[in-house]
């Protein structure tokens, strides 16, 4: 088959969950001798490149600011994409899903949609920009032949707020080969001596939060590792630089990807993640891979590993209840590790991406056949 992938900035992924979900997916479907093409951002993938581990790339341009960015280069995927002859077309994300109704209506291929978050509850957004995802949400679960929500909170969503079935199949992980680099060494940090965060530095996140109670510790043998970049948002960036002026145990790395980030999670003490809301987090599914403790904020889509005691859980926004994890991290890390273990075996078994890849492959192959997708949601 040719299968097109739109919505995402493009691969190789820097930084951003959708990224590392496409790119993983798209070498998935590769292996299995598909034709594969990515529609990438030139700001984001070189536009020299054309080609990715057999992954075709194909860079069109974008209006590259916060509101613009994403529907412009949709846009123009998706009227480029109208004249390749695709058997697959699959957008990622709810923004970018406004526009998947253009090959739906004009061409052949089979449109699937990918639902990663509830986007326009993030605090990034004003009100204008969250009215419009609102419509990508309605977009994502109409328009598409087929719509796959990637964790359980997120198809209850579309099922009662839209009143559409969706195939739950979720975000997958991998580790790359470790090679030894001179990152720690770079940034003065000891291995097993630092908790780590990655992730964008977008407010949502909560980034604030685990500064605050790293603050409020008293661990001169420890330090906290924020990995990750803003996203148009410098202001929030230079706050966080802000509540950390004359404090040289709390380390930004900026965006770190590869063996480099492979470094960073394989020497972590344990990882935080303190966000206020999120799909499935892709970079939570790389730590337990990578056999570290974790400590997660108590929102909807963390609840199923809380509930699991495969990570430990603080109240959402709970400075001093994180704070207490992170010490409990510390005091009782063997209980820790323990907990672990049974948390690398669970992503093992349900977070693979060979085996979400097949889900994905066979949920193609039935869209394109024609089959009733009443069938598919059966099975």
């Amino acid at each position: 088959m040719r299968i097109a992938y739109i919505g995402q900035k493009g691969i190789p992924k820097t930084q951003g969950g959708v990224e590392a979900h496409v790119e993983n997916l798209a070498l998935e479907m590769v292996q299995k001798n598909h034709q594969v093409f990515v529609y990438t951002r030139p700001y984001y993938t070189p536009k020299k490149l054309k080609e990715y581990q057999g992954v075709k790339l194909i860079s069109l341009p974008s209006i590259k600011t916060k509101h613009l960015d994403a529907i412009s280069h949709t846009f123009l995927a998706s009227i480029h994409a109208l004249f390749q002859n695709y058997d697959i077309i699959h957008y990622h994300s709810v923004g970018p899903a406004i526009l998947s109704f253009i090959p739906r209506l004009f061409s052949r291929a089979k449109i699937i949609g990918t639902f990663h978050c509830i986007d326009r509850f993030h605090q990034k957004w004003n009100a204008l920009a969250r009215i419009i995802l609102k419509l990508g949400e309605r977009a994502i679960c109409k328009f598409p032949h087929l719509t796959i929500t990637v964790s359980p909170h997120i198809q209850k969503y579309c099922l009662e707020k839209y009143k559409q079935k969706t195939i739950y199949i979720p975000n997958g992980f991998k580790i790359a080969k470790n090679q030894e680099q001179d990152i720690l060494k770079k940034y003065q940090i000891t291995p097993h001596k630092y908790f780590l965060i990655v992730s964008r530095l977008i407010r949502h996140k909560g980034i604030h939060y685990a500064i605050r109670a790293w603050q409020n510790l008293n661990l001169s043998d420890y330090k906290l590792v924020i990995v990750g970049d803003d996203f148009y948002n410098p202001k929030y960036k230079q706050e966080l630089k802000n509540l950390v002026t004359n404090n040289d145990q709390i380390i930004f790395t900026g965006v770190q990807s590869g063996k480099n980030l492979d470094k960073l999670f394989t020497n972590a003490k344990a990882f935080i993640l303190p966000s206020e809301d999120e799909g499935l987090s892709i970079t939570l599914l790389e730590a337990l891979g990578h056999k570290l403790p974790a400590i997660v904020s108590n929102i909807e889509s963390n609840l199923p590993f809380i509930e699991k005691k495969l990570v430990l859980g603080f109240e959402n926004k709970n400075v001093e209840d994180l704070k207490k994890q992170i010490l409990r991290i510390i005091e009782n890390y063997p209980q820790a590790q323990t907990m672990t273990e049974r948390a690398q075996k669970y992503i093992q078994d349900n977070f693979s991406w060979p085996k979400l890849a097949n889900k994905i492959e066979r949920i193609y192959h039935q869209t394109n056949n024609k089959e009733n997708l009443e069938t598919i949601y059966q099975n």
